[in-house]
């Protein structure tokens, strides 16, 4: 039986799978900020308060994700492993990481300028942290760390974190890719375009602090 507190799980896994807090994914779905905050999940007085069906129907449709997805989400069976309950990453200003040596040729870590830091539930032992510098609106603001999963697979609709051949980074949402181009939606509200063999990698970032 679907309870209360289930919906709210998947919600809350479905943001994080997909690099959002709640509120971002909110935000990601055309609803107000705050329509999942924690204290939209009671009333006053205690009882139970359950989000529309309407606003499901969005984040879905926002994130591309089955109903069937949705459900796993709630139950905790989507297919993966439990994730741990704390990992510790390694973390870079985002300026350092444009600028130093500190990628290997498919994206993942390496080098000893990177700082430790804990962060819980991430199945991922190659992922990342990133400090952003600078405001990059609509989608991150300066001081938001985005974790970034080398490993993971990446789709439309998804944040990632492109690098191409001439070692430049971009921050932005994947909006096409086919076997010849890849098309990302960049901050300000930009599109870019690279041909494949101009992409050195691409990484999912898989949450952000929003």
């Amino acid at each position: 039986m679907m309870t209360h507190s289930d919906v709210w799980v998947g919600i809350d896994r479905l943001a994080a799978k997909n690099g959002f807090s709640a509120s971002g994914l909110a935000k990601r779905a055309g609803l107000d900020p705050t329509t999942f905050n924690k204290s939209k999940r009671a009333t006053k007085a205690g009882k139970a308060r359950w989000p529309s069906t309407e606003s499901i129907a969005k984040i879905l449709e926002a994130t591309m994700t089955p109903m069937a997805e949705f459900v796993a989400l709630m139950n905790g069976t989507d297919g993966e492993e439990p994730a741990p309950a704390s990992r510790r990453l390694r973390s870079l200003p985002l300026d350092r990481a444009a600028t130093g040596q500190v990628f290997d040729a498919s994206g993942f870590p390496i080098g000893d300028e990177w700082e430790d830091v804990d962060f819980p539930g991430l199945d991922d032992g190659h992922a990342y942290a990133l400090e952003l510098g600078e405001d990059l609106a609509p989608y991150w603001r300066r001081g938001d760390v985005l974790v970034v999963s080398p490993a993971s697979s990446t789709r439309r609709g998804d944040r990632i974190l492109l690098r191409d051949r001439k070692n430049k980074l971009h921050l932005g949402i994947m909006s096409r890719r086919t076997a010849q181009r890849v098309v990302v939606d960049l901050p300000g509200g930009s599109e870019e375009s690279w041909a494949i063999d101009e992409v050195a990698w691409i990484a999912r970032i898989v949450w952000a602090s929003q």
